[in-house]
């Protein structure tokens, strides 16, 4: 990998992606791993390849909120595999937009899987494995003082954006954005912008031309669901996004 910036220590390591420190402080240089896990970890499994389809599916997803006027911490990709971005305070908050009915809400709600949600439903979540990232009430989350209330008024204004955006976007390669679920930080500035990745990882995406239940499954249910074909998977939503967007930028 060669750069315009010389690359530091560990800043972090998480289950997909390890953040490094360089030299620059306006930069960090995020590596993306073939490490799959589910259910908060208790699952895992090595997939060749699998980092480097999820670094270039990102790339041209925060790309093309760029365009469409979104903030993102993404800067450009250096080598494959790797992205440089901006350094951000991550807000411990998961944010998740359901479109359709699937997953965990089927569990907590009596809502058959496959019911289109209108409007799209918006749950936030406290962003720590060691309390299972629980869903945040109202009343949580003033508790926790995570954020204020401009704040959560401009997540949330965020959020609907990129679903806007990513919706009409996959339905245009003949994808079905389900739900997805984004990360968000504080630049130094104070602007909050979208973070951590965009990808088959954190967005559950169906075939719109495939009617099996699983057959049209092109994001990590099929590693939780053990459905196999992950990375040809991934690989097909990178061919059809490919298709779609010009070739991301180098940073440097």
């Amino acid at each position: 990998m060669t750069a315009a910036y010389t690359l530091g220590s560990l800043l972090y390591e998480g289950k997909a992606k390890r953040v490094f420190q360089t030299d620059r402080p306006e930069l960090v240089a995020v590596e993306f791993k073939d490490d799959a896990t589910a259910f908060n970890a208790l699952k895992k499994a090595q997939l060749a390849g699998k980092g480097e389809l999820n670094c270039q599916i990102s790339a041209r997803l925060f790309e093309l909120l760029e365009r469409e006027g979104v903030p993102t911490h993404y800067l450009g990709l250096q080598g494959r595999s790797w992205q440089v971005v901006k350094p951000v305070s991550i807000v411990p908050v998961e944010v998740v937009i359901r479109n359709v009915a699937a997953g965990s809400l089927c569990k907590q709600m009596p809502i058959a899987a496959g019911t289109p949600l209108e409007p799209p439903l918006l749950d936030l979540y406290y962003k720590d494995d060691a309390y299972g990232d629980p869903l945040l009430t109202d009343a949580r989350l003033a508790r926790l003082g995570l954020l204020n209330a401009d704040q959560r008024a401009e997540l949330e204004r965020l959020a609907f954006r990129v679903n806007a955006v990513l919706r009409a976007f996959f339905a245009a390669i003949g994808l079905q954005l389900v739900d997805f679920k984004i990360e968000l930080g504080f630049t130094a500035a104070g602007e909050l912008v979208v973070a951590d990745e965009i990808s088959p990882d954190t967005c559950r995406l169906w075939d719109l031309q495939v009617a099996d239940a699983s057959d049209r499954i092109l994001d990590k249910d099929r590693f939780r669901q053990d459905l196999g074909g992950v990375v040809e998977a991934y690989g097909e939503v990178l061919k059809r996004v490919q298709g779609a967007c010009p070739e991301p930028r180098i940073y440097g």
